[in-house]
């Protein structure tokens, strides 16, 4: 089955910069190559889903400035649709990256436009109703997610929660939430719970959500629900580049494959989309940038081939 995804998220322009280290506060650190990338994580969501072989509509906000423009033609170049994209008074977002030899990273974004997207319109939920699943953030103004997240619920659209950056959530929209996806530092904000062990994260996040996805980098990720299924995949062996938007092709993958596989087929259907989203991570990480280095469908079938192929 086609997946058809829509996106309510952000669009910033990533100001990335290489370095040996990344600097200690107060210190100043010579960098190396310097390079503009249309990002944000909503936007980086919905390229990816596009390349993953998904219809996409993308929801949100860029300023009336020249990366507003580039942002946008960035996303109908990738095959989004993006007539629920503002145009807005002001700058657009902005994320400024600095990527080290061993290919972590620190971001600090500046909202801009992304900050006025606070409500959405009859046009929105049409666009999310005929969505198969729709793909979250948080970079973007809170009530815009928990109105997406309610619509979603009524009209019976999957919702995929990436609760990224890191924040403590409201019940209003926990309980619309279908799949929650986090890596290890989301989860412990998110539940509340100290410890860095994924059985307990998982649990303590299972309290709050019906099923939840774990990144967990190198290692794979790992999946947990209230039926008692838990699955757990490894990642592909890969020389790492640049990890900045690696998250975002695996949950971007992650939603594609939900929809076209779901979770009616048990735990065949979910290690299924675990294992292609865990390879559209890291094809993304062998690449430098953000949405320049988010795979096509081939390069995710390649790399999920190469890795899972005869595995049970």
């Amino acid at each position: 089955m086609s997946a058809h995804v829509a996106v309510v998220g952000s669009s910033n322009l990533d100001l990335v910069v290489t370095a040996s280290r990344l600097p200690a506060p107060g210190e100043t650190v010579l960098g190396g190559n310097f390079r503009t990338v249309p990002g944000g994580k909503g936007a980086n969501q919905a390229v990816a889903a596009a390349r993953a072989g998904a219809a996409c509509d993308f929801v949100g906000a860029v300023g009336d400035d020249d990366f507003g423009t580039r942002m946008r033609t960035s996303l109908v170049d990738a095959g989004v649709d993006v007539r629920g994209l503002r145009t807005v008074p002001g700058p657009s977002g902005v994320a400024l990256i600095a990527v080290d030899a061993n290919a972590e990273n620190f971001i600090v974004v500046a909202p801009g436009a992304n900050g006025t997207l606070t409500e959405l319109d009859a046009d929105d939920r049409a666009t999310i109703a005929a969505a198969d699943v729709l793909l979250l953030q948080l970079e973007v103004p809170l009530p815009a997610v928990t109105r997406a997240a309610d619509w979603a619920r009524a009209d019976g659209t999957t919702v995929v929660l990436n609760a990224a950056p890191a924040a403590t959530l409201p019940t209003e929209l926990l309980d619309l939430v279908d799949v929650l996806v986090v890596n290890e530092h989301e989860a412990a904000v998110v539940a509340g719970v100290t410890s860095d062990d994924p059985p307990v994260l998982l649990d303590a996040l299972l309290e709050l959500v019906p099923r939840v996805v774990l990144t967990l980098g190198a290692r794979g990720a790992a999946y947990a629900d209230r039926h008692g299924l838990r699955v757990t995949v490894p990642a592909p062996r890969i020389e790492a580049v640049d990890t900045t938007a690696a998250g975002d092709a695996f949950t971007a993958a992650l939603a594609v494959g939900w929809a076209e596989r779901g979770a009616a087929g048990g735990e065949g259907a979910v290690t299924a989309s675990l294992r292609w989203a865990c390879a559209a991570g890291a094809a993304c990480a062998q690449r430098p940038g953000a949405s320049t280095a988010l795979p096509d469908r081939p390069a995710i079938d390649a790399l999920h081939d190469a890795t899972y192929r005869g595995a049970p």
